[in-house]
């Protein structure tokens, strides 16, 4: 059975968290909470933990897996995007947004879109998420948490834990975060193109 934390959403304790950051260095997958909805996690580089993930979520390889990063400096590091779409992420970011746009050469192959060469990028405003990639020091492999065939996402940790406790190995109950996964924003091609519409306002991407 998972491991489950309390961690206060607004003053993560420092010992739970770095607890949680070494189950997902070891190879854990982790539910965590977002800005938006909770969510499943790991390590960046562990292709047998992405694989669980894919499983859980019934994902096949085109479905985009999202970077959750610390801040716009780090995704810079990950996606390729000018000067126009650095302001407009500068504004937007952090928030309950994912943002498709052009993997750099440090995204694993396997994380990209095969075709497009594609990455999902999001800066959250979740104080546990951001203590959590502090405590990393790298961006966490992510994708919001809704079962095969749901139409929203779960949002009760225990309910969580009592349906996926033997898949996963942590659950972080960081209270409520909303039913409502990201707004998906596509600016491969400059433009901004709205995927889905979620939490986020798409008034700046009109």
């Amino acid at each position: 059975m998972s491991q489950f934390f309390n961690i206060h959403p607004e003053n993560p304790q420092g010992h739970l968290i770095r607890e949680a950051a070494a189950i997902i260095r070891r190879g854990g997958v982790i539910i965590y909470p977002t800005d938006s909805a909770y969510a499943l996690g790991c390590q960046m580089g562990d292709k047998k933990a992405i694989d669980r993930i894919r499983q859980i979520r019934q994902l096949d390889e085109k479905h985009n897996l999202t970077l959750i990063c610390r801040d716009l400096s780090e995704l810079s590091s990950y996606a390729q995007f000018d000067n126009a779409l650095y302001r407009l992420l500068k504004a937007n970011t952090p928030g309950p947004y994912t943002f498709i746009l052009k993997a750099t050469h440090e995204v694993p192959r396997r994380l990209q879109h095969p075709k497009r060469k594609t990455i999902g990028l999001r800066v959250p405003g979740n104080p546990i998420a951001q203590a959590l990639l502090e405590a990393l020091d790298e961006p966490l492999i992510s994708t919001t948490l809704m079962l095969p065939g749901a139409d929203a996402p779960i949002v009760e940790p225990q309910s969580i834990r009592d349906l996926l406790g033997k898949r996963i190995d942590l659950v972080i109950d960081g209270g409520s975060c909303g039913v409502e996964p990201t707004t998906v924003i596509d600016l491969v091609d400059g433009a901004p193109r709205i995927i889905r519409v979620g939490k986020g306002d798409i008034t700046p991407f009109n």
